[in-house]
């Protein structure tokens, strides 16, 4: 036979937490009223599905007993006071069956509630409109069929990720099932595009179940806004056939404007508008064009359409034909004194006009004759045509240009006899005849030598200069002349007449003269830079005179200037401010002995050493300027007496120098170093730090931040970075030092966790903190036999899980270094009172389970036992937590249950069993057992309870 099912089992379980609780009250049972009791007594179920309930009493001889429900059955389970039964395909909202017994001539009745609920499995919006004007509302409308209960709905309505109404069905029916959620909203320009949807919520977690939910197919919502002004317009009033004619249609105010439609047409012809939109506004541009069979009134349409409506505009156009205006020379080309006739014509309703004269009338044409001369070359002629459209006077107009051949002649406005024109500037050589056709002008010089390049543009140059014979032909005949070109050009100054540099020797004498070139011939002149007065004749030269001379020729075409540099020259000299008769080296300075020498041209210097160290050493000098090649400064440099020697081509100088050598302070390493260790408790003593140089350096230390404070011993207090600076007169040396202060270690802390003690099975940690440098090594001694013992990686932590008695005892912490030990202890003491939980089990049988714990622990970490039998000697095994070993177990009392029958109840024991429990370490746990064990028609139930307390070891 198959085992019952997990409802059934339930219903069971309820029963049997019945019988225990009548048990333990069994005493009392003919005292108290009997009842009936349906299981669950109130129940929420899926709409469709199916519930176990289980009907009981504790009557002790039930005559009869039911389940009364409309419901559907599938299977029922029964025993002598109970019944279960499940109901199957529960649709019912809300349902109560009854439970009833008949029991001692009376029925006891038990009523329960069960209702069902459906999930939101059906979602639904209301369709939107296909276009939502802005500015107006709209309806959104959620259907959630069959949902339910009602009560535990909340239906939101959505706009994108956005809640725009919730509703809460709270307090309705409970048979309420579906629900509608209807909103009215404003449209908005944002919204378009918008998706709007609905979320369904059946919230059931109050009743233990879960949260149910659902959402709808989201809608698309479209908003528009349409101007209510027409469309605006442009187009030409008139067009003529064959032409074409930009139109444009503009309206403002469109929303989206890119959705919108236009419709552009002249008459039945449709035209294909390129639209472009800025913003809220768009503008449709064609091109309109007519033709024969469209001549007359036509009209022009634009219609614009978005969200259904539309906007439209209507302008009236007239199509009309005008045929340009002819006009036609009975001969373009005539030679000069022949007879012209020129004809004037348009259409047949054009009125024409030539020269300003008009015809008769409509349709005929206009004449001129005219006799031609050389004024008449190149003379227009002008045809104009008018026409009325609509009320409008249009015009056309057509010309003519007539020819007149004759000999070429050439006047001096238009060739002069004589041309001047400056050098340099580009200049177009013109030499022009009249006549036609256009004589050919050939200018070149009368002894056959350079041609002008008429009538191009082109630099004049000199060579231009001189006299040409001109002449102009054609096929009517030539006319020739004499013409006179001059080029004048501005004074040059070259290095020839006027060159740039002179020089000049002191005690000479000399003069400063300068020729220049020009047309017309230009007139020289020579200043001082500085000075008015002009340098004329002879001078007797001195350095004085050395510097920068101008130059400036003057013609009518312009000036010139230069610039010429006189230098004097002169043998070389010492000066002692220049080049000094003593003079300190000082190393690492990066400076070189200075000599400057006065001399032109710049004299050579040489500085050679004289006896002693210095005996042939060339004194290394610095360069007069910043030269590339100046020489490498020396690391070293041998003091002495130096002869310094300076030459050039007019003579030459000799000075003596003593030269002497110093240096700047210099600490290293060797001399200072950077890490230096005391030791706290010596004699205090200064930083060990010297410095080279010369002359000789002081040395000063201080330390960076709070000044070190006077004390005879050394103290950590003194560790830190101190910085030394040496100094002497050619500058200072700064080195940082580092000062480390090491000292004995000492424990400081010694603290246990928790304090006070701990309970057997317990968990305790010690910690260590020990101040020492360099850093201490920490070390722990335990009590004898505390085994189980953790440390951390450091050993500053002792941790011991499940405490047995063996951990309680002295503890010793030891911390060392180089320089000493120092140790601390702490006693850590075991002590506590254990519990025994209630035991399940048979009093009468074989097997009895009881639970011993620590309250101070959880569960998970308290020791368990297991005891075998229930009268006698008995042995089992406490394990887990923090107490190991066998526990042996005594009975006492084993005999004392007594038996009572109870009417209708079968056999009943009840009674006391004391037990005894002797722990490892020597303690002792005592605790009492209360047993009530009851028979009946093979079937028996036990229920075990009792407390113990005692002291380990």
């Amino acid at each position: 036979m198959p085992g019952p099912s997990p409802g059934l089992r339930r219903a069971l379980l309820g029963l049997w937490a019945a019988l225990g609780l009548g048990l333990l009250g069994l005493s009392a049972v003919a005292q108290e009223p009997f009842w009936a009791d349906l299981q669950p007594r109130v129940a929420l179920v899926e709409r469709g599905g199916s519930l176990w309930l289980n009907c009981s009493t504790n009557c002790p001889r039930p005559e009869r007993g039911g389940l009364e429900t409309s419901l559907r059955r599938n299977g029922t389970q029964r025993g002598l006071r109970w019944l279960a039964r499940q109901l199957v395909d529960i649709r019912e909202p809300e349902t109560q069956p009854v439970c009833f017994f008949r029991c001692a001539r009376r029925t006891l009745q038990a009523r329960g509630l069960i209702r069902t609920f459906q999930r939101p499995d059906r979602v639904e919006l209301v369709p939107l409109p296909a276009w939502q004007p802005v500015g107006e509302n709209f309806t959104l409308s959620c259907r959630v069929p069959g949902a339910g209960p009602r009560a535990s709905l909340t239906l939101t309505l959505l706009r994108g990720a956005q809640e725009l109404i919730r509703r809460s069905f709270a307090g309705e029916p409970p048979r309420a099932r579906g629900a509608v959620l209807t909103a009215t909203v404003l449209a908005r320009r944002e919204d378009h595009g918008a998706n709007f949807s609905c979320r369904a919520e059946l919230d059931l977690r109050p009743h233990g179940l879960g949260l149910f939910e659902n959402i709808s197919a989201p809608r698309e919502l479209r908003t528009f806004a349409l101007s209510p002004d027409a469309p605006r317009l442009a187009a030409p009033r008139l067009l003529e056939v064959g032409s074409e004619r930009p139109v444009s249609c503009a309206l403002d105010g469109l929303f989206p404007a890119w959705e919108a439609g236009v419709y552009l047409a002249l008459g039945d012809q449709r035209l294909s508008p390129d639209v472009t939109l800025e913003g809220d506004a768009l503008m449709a541009t064609a091109t309109a064009t007519a033709s024969a069979e469209q001549e007359g009134a036509r009209q022009l349409v634009c219609s614009v359409t978005l969200g259904g409506e539309s906007r439209e505009t209507r302008e009236n156009m007239t199509v009309y034909s005008f045929p340009a205006p002819l006009l036609t020379l009975s001969e373009p080309s005539v030679p000069e004194g022949k007879m012209v006739t020129v004809t004037c014509a348009a259409g047949a309703r054009a009125l024409v006009t030539l020269d300003g004269v008009p015809a008769a009338f409509p349709g005929q044409p206009a004449q001129l004759q005219v006799n031609a001369t050389e004024d008449d070359d190149r003379r227009s002629f002008f045809c104009d045509a008018t026409l009325e459209v609509d009320g409008e006077t249009l015009s056309k107009n057509d010309s003519a240009e007539l020819r007149v051949l004759y000999a070429p002649r050439l006047d001096d406005s238009d060739c002069p006899r004589s041309w001047t024109w400056p050098e340099g500037p580009e200049q177009t050589l013109r030499c022009e005849a009249r006549g036609n056709p256009a004589p050919s002008v050939h200018c070149a010089r009368t002894d056959g030598g350079a041609v002008l390049a008429l009538g191009l543009l082109g630099p004049v140059t000199r060579a231009l200069a001189g006299t040409y014979r001109c002449t102009a032909a054609n096929a009517q005949g030539e006319a020739v002349k004499d013409v006179t070109l001059t080029v004048e050009y501005a004074p040059a100054l070259d290095s020839v007449g006027c060159p740039e540099r002179i020089t000049w020797l002191e005690g000479t004498e000399a003069s400063l003269s300068c020729v220049a070139h020009g047309v017309p011939p230009p007139n020289v002149s020579c200043v001082r830079s500085g000075e008015a007065r002009v340098i004329e004749g002879l001078l007797h030269v001195a350095r004085e005179h050395a510097g920068t001379y101008r130059c400036e020729a003057t013609n009518a075409r312009g000036s010139a200037a230069k610039n010429v540099a006189v230098t004097v020259e002169y043998g070389p000299s010492f000066e002692e401010l220049g080049c000094p008769s003593n003079w300190t080296w000082v190393e690492g300075a990066g400076r070189l002995f200075s000599c400057e020498v006065d001399g032109k041209p710049q004299p050579q210097v040489e500085c050679v050493g004289s006896g002693g160290s210095s005996e042939g050493v060339l004194l290394p000098l610095a360069p007069p300027d910043s030269s590339p090649r100046a020489p490498s400064i020396p690391s070293h440099l041998a003091p002495g007496i130096y002869i310094c020697n300076a030459t050039n081509r007019h003579g030459s100088r000799v000075k003596t120098v003593a030269v002497s050598s110093e240096s700047a302070p210099q600490m290293d390493e060797s001399t200072c170093p950077s890490h230096q260790t005391w030791l706290e408790g010596t004699e205090a003593e200064a930083l060990a730090c010297a410095a080279r140089g010369r002359p000789s350096p002081q040395v000063r230390c201080s330390r960076e931040g709070a000044p070190r404070p006077q004390r005879l011993r050394v103290s950590r207090e003194d560790a830190g970075t101190y910085r030394c600076l040496a100094t002497n007169a050619h500058g200072t040396d700064a080195r940082t030092v580092t000062v480390g202060v090491e000292y004995r270690p000492v424990v400081a802390e010694l603290a246990a966790s928790p304090p006070g003690g701990v309970r057997p099975g317990g968990n305790f940690t010690l910690t260590c903190r020990a101040e020492a440098w360099p850093p201490a090594q920490i070390s722990w001694r335990a009590p004898p036999g505390a085994l189980n013992i953790g440390l951390s990686s450091n050993n500053s932590t002792l941790s011991v899980a499940g405490a047995l008695g063996s951990h309680g005892g002295e503890y010793e912490c030891a911390a060392t270094n180089a320089h000493g030990r120092h140790a601390r202890r702490i006693t850590v003491r075991v002590a506590g009172k254990w519990q025994l939980g209630a035991g399940r089990g048979s009093c009468r049988g074989r097997d009895l389970r009881l639970g011993a714990r620590d309250p101070s622990l959880p569960p998970a970490q308290s020791p368990q036992t297991s005891l075998k039998g229930a009268r006698g000697e008995a042995r089992g095994a406490l394990t887990g937590g923090a107490v190991d070993g066998g526990l042996g177990w005594e009975a006492e009392g084993a005999d004392s249950l007594r038996r009572r029958d109870p009417p209708g109840l079968g056999q009943l024991w009840e009674g006391t069993v004391n037990w005894g429990a002797v722990l490892p370490g020597g303690g002792v746990i005592q605790f009492t057992l209360h047993c009530v064990s009851m028979e009946k028609g093979g079937w028996r139930g036990s229920k075990v309870s009792g407390w113990g307390v005692g002291t380990p070891n």
